[in-house]
């Protein structure tokens, strides 16, 4: 990894960006994430069950994973107004090969299509490449979850592989698409992105 040592701020409280912020968890976002994993559709697309997940498992997933200091894990909270969206986290860190796998949730429905997602993973990638030195962010989506998948290529990430037929969903079976993007593809995107704006101001 290349995590500088005496950079203390590599899993800070808040990440600002554009039009959300990425906000550490605090007990009173308990109803709200009960409320999203309750929801059928929530479970469709990002659970292996079609069965939404029971509380007390949501209860224990909140205050294991998203409330522990030692977790990487933000609530997504509309810039204007504050508002709690979604949730992302990384997990499986491995710091001998400077990989985590990264995970996001929308969950008010009405905050989908709006670009949310997309600048929520970009914070994470800005967090794993900048601040903790990862090498490599992976994460895995199923095939029907098109809207997804559109944003994590916007966000830079690249299909790598498939489980061919792993979900069953809607009367067939779906695979599950492995993707990935590494630090110096986010480097490189970063530096094309500069060298455009920089462009348009000649």
């Amino acid at each position: 990894m290349h995590r500088r040592d005496d950079d203390r701020d590599w899993n800070p409280p808040q990440i600002e960006g554009g039009g959300i912020d990425l906000r550490r968890h605090r007990p009173g976002n308990l109803p709200t994430v009960l409320r999203w994993y309750a929801n059928p559709e929530l479970a469709r697309l990002t659970r292996y069950s079609l069965r939404p997940m029971p509380r007390d498992e949501v209860e224990r997933f909140f205050q294991t994973r998203l409330l522990s200091s030692e977790s990487v894990a933000y609530g997504i909270h509309l810039k204007a107004t504050g508002r709690l969206i979604g949730l992302t986290t990384f997990s499986a860190l491995d710091p001998d090969n400077g990989s985590v796998l990264l995970h996001i949730t929308i969950g008010e429905t009405d905050a989908w299509g709006h670009g949310y997602g997309t600048e929520a993973v970009r914070l994470m990638l800005w967090l794993a490449f900048e601040r903790i030195g990862l090498h490599r962010v992976g994460l895995s989506v199923f095939s029907f979850n098109e809207r997804a998948i559109r944003s994590y290529e916007k966000a830079g990430f690249r299909i790598e592989g498939r489980l061919r037929e792993a979900i069953a969903r809607d009367g067939r079976y779906w695979d599950e698409i492995q993707m990935g993007v590494l630090r110096d593809d986010w480097l490189a995107a970063r530096s094309a992105a500069a060298a455009s704006v920089t462009g348009t101001g000649g």
